[in-house]
Formats: structure tokens, sequence, C-alpha cells
């Protein structure tokens, strides 16, 4: 789509797979345009298909135990592994210390290693030493851009005359991102020209070719900075419709993101992604999920604008169960509901088709 890719890699996973601090890690494996995506590390799931643990399909990347194991699987196909990347998505963005023996075996084998932690491996003296003696690099893309390339917000989105939708979230790790591209992707299948703006790091390790990293930036920043990219996008490539990707949510009270994207974003439209079965947010039991109606209220508060749709994370439902949750949701809020992943986004993009200019 935008770049070929930079080599092939290992997904460090380590014990998180197919959970929601496995997130980064999951984006990968469905698709990236940066990385030909050769295996996944976990020991929990070893032996399986990635996509089949992930999605229920098949798709070729096994996940296996060690790293020696991993490169012996993938050199005799022609695909020896150049990177590892850091798939974990921890609290905090900290790198665990059982990872950091994993990441100096990688950077000893010859690997250059790519992380969108906020522990940044490049200053681990031991683990700079050894990428150095190794000849390989080592990428921590969640570090702030220096001061001097950042922008501060000017009003230069109003000049910006695509569709604008932002893809927020009731929750975090509830999957804004994977959304977001399939809407792109289902824009793009119905001839309609599409532009996703990353606004995370997996995004970024993804290939997106319009984004920021909202959390490694300074504050008095991030608003600028988005406005920037988006503008950037309008100007270099005129697309129909701008898919903003979410963070976080208006009331989680560890990720409160999503303020920033209506202020600045300024969308013309939200689609709302929700988990149906989850109950609190995550992970902080005892902090009960806001209702959803509450959460389309106070994101239609704040923007002005209206949420359009309703997007189903179907975690902890059967495929079985999701038409009646997404028939529950039209009920209780007069929005269409879609299980993007499980139907593809079609049905999704036929209903923002009418805000179009």
């Amino acid at each position: 789509m935008m770049m070929s890719p930079e080599g092939n890699a290992i997904v460090y996973c380590e014990g998180a797979f197919n959970t929601p601090y496995g997130k980064t890690a999951h984006g990968l494996v469905r698709f990236t345009h940066r990385y030909n995506v050769v295996s996944v590390l976990d020991s929990r799931c070893a032996g399986q298909d990635a996509g089949l643990v992930l999605d229920g399909k098949t798709n070729g990347v096994p996940i296996l135990s060690g790293l020696e194991r991993q490169a012996n699987a993938a050199a005799p196909i022609g695909k020896a592994a150049t990177h590892l990347v850091i798939g974990l998505a921890t609290d905090g963005g900290r790198l665990p210390d059982s990872a950091r023996r994993d990441v100096a075996r990688a950077l000893g084998m010859g690997l250059n290693v790519d992380s969108g932690l906020h522990d940044y491996i490049s200053e681990d003296p031991e683990l700079a030493q050894i990428a150095s003696a190794q000849g390989v690099t080592i990428r921590d893309i969640r570090r702030c851009p220096d001061r001097k390339d950042l922008h501060f917000f000017s009003g230069q989105i109003e000049q910006v005359r695509a569709l604008k939708i932002a893809l927020l979230g009731t929750d975090s790790a509830v999957g804004k991102r994977t959304t977001a591209w399939k809407l792109v992707q289902g824009f793009e299948s119905s001839g309609i020209k599409a532009e996703m703006i990353g606004t995370g790091q997996t995004a970024w390790l993804q290939g997106v070719r319009y984004g920021i990293i909202l959390d490694a930036l300074i504050n008095d920043f991030v608003s600028g900075e988005l406005e920037h990219v988006i503008v950037s996008a309008w100007q270099e490539q005129r697309p129909d419709v701008i898919v903003i990707e979410g963070q976080g949510s208006l009331m989680n009270p560890a990720y409160p993101g999503g303020f920033e994207i209506l202020a600045a974003g300024r969308p013309d439209v939200i689609v709302l992604q929700h988990a149906p079965a989850r109950k609190e947010y995550d992970g902080f039991p005892g902090y009960p999920l806001h209702p959803l109606e509450k959460q389309i209220q106070a994101v239609e508060l704040l923007s002005g604008k209206p949420v359009a749709a309703v997007t189903v994370n179907h975690e902890g439902l059967t495929p079985a169960q999701v038409p009646e949750a997404c028939e529950n949701i039209r009920k209780q809020t007069g929005r269409p509901a879609f299980d993007v992943l499980l139907e593809g986004a079609a049905g999704l993009v036929q209903s923002l088709k009418n805000f179009l200019p």
C-alpha cells in the first residue's frame, strides 16, 4: 500500500497473546505494511496458528516458544528473521525483566529490535552495547519528537474538506484501531478514497502513512500535532474520507483519551467501539464501565457531532450471540451496530455514506 516491508519480524508477545496486553501483537498479526511477520513468540500458545487463536481463521503465522526455535523454523523457508518487534502493550508501557532478557538474546542473535513501550530499550547500556557489537538497530518509536519539530494548533484543520470520522471507544483495548483500518479498507473497496490517521505506536508499526504517537507527545503540542497530520493527509492525498484512530476512552480512569481528538481533529461524525460483555474498565476491577447511552451523550455533548454507529467488540460473546447484541444496541441507542471483524465493514460504510459531502 504505502511501503515495502522493512524485513521479517518475530513478534514478541510472551504470556500475553489473545489478551488485552497483546493488542500490539494482534494488530501486527492481522496485517502490517512495515514487516513480513514470520512468527509470534508466546510459550502459552506455542504450536498454534496465530490467526486461528486470534480470529478463528488460519493465516500461516505460527506461535512458537523460544527465539532460537523461531529463527530455525523461519530460515529454511527463506524467511530468516531480521527484526524482533515488541508486541506487548503493558500497563504504563514498561518492559518486564523477563522480556528484557529475551531482547538481549535477540540482539545477540543479530536481530534489530523495534519497541513501542515507554521504557526506552536504546537507553539500556547493556542492550545498547550488544546492539552496537552486533551492528543492529534499536528503535524506540514512542520517543517524543524534538521540540523544534512539534506543531502548535493553528486552525488549519478548518481547511480540510474530507469527511472526518473519529473511531472512538467506550474503553481502552477495545478494538478501535482494528475497526478504523477495516473502515478505511471498506471505503476503498467501495471506490471511496480514504486515509487512516494513526494515533498510537501499533499503527506506526503497521506502517500507517499519516500518524502520531499521541501519548509520547508533550501535552501542549498534542492538539497541534494531531491537526498537522490530518491537514498533511488532506493536502497531500485529497481523500474523500479521513478516519482518525481513537485512544483510550473519555471515561476510562487511567486512559482518558479522546478529548484532543474531538477538540483538535474536529470530526464530522463519530463511530463508537464497544464491548457489550465487558462490565468494568480494562485492567481496573471495581470501576464499572459507564453505560453505552451515557458515553454516547458525553461524546456528542463534547463534539457537537453525532455518534452515527456503534461497532462491536465480540470478546466474551459467541458468534451466535453477536446478532442479538447488535440488535440490543440498536434498540437501546437508535444507532446501527456492526461487528466488522465477523461481518466485514460494508454495512458500516453504507451507513456512513450519507455523511459524505
